[in-house]
């Protein structure tokens, strides 16, 4: 089954069903053709979100930082030799 990718627009008017116009979450699920778990998170990030509430980034893992040291060690290198050519 190909995973399907919404908008936050649409996430937003489906999740505004349950919280604004009172659908249940299965109701709503079902009218928007999305899985009740994914409804369900939609709902409490949009009732997070008006509580001022920001969405907690996952932990990064050693090899996250590592490869970010890394992309950055590139685009210094690739700037460095872009300058190298020009002189």
């Amino acid at each position: 089954m190909k995973k399907r990718n919404f908008s936050a627009e649409f996430k937003r008017e489906s999740a505004q069903l349950v919280v604004d116009q009172n659908y249940t979450v299965a109701d709503a699920a079902k009218a928007m053709d999305v899985g009740l778990s994914t409804m369900t998170r939609w709902v409490k990030q949009l009732r997070d979100e008006r509580q001022g509430k920001t969405p907690k980034a996952s932990p990064i893992t050693p090899e996250q930082i590592e490869i970010r040291k890394l992309r950055k060690k590139l685009q210094r290198i690739e700037m460095e030799n872009e300058i190298l050519k020009k002189a």
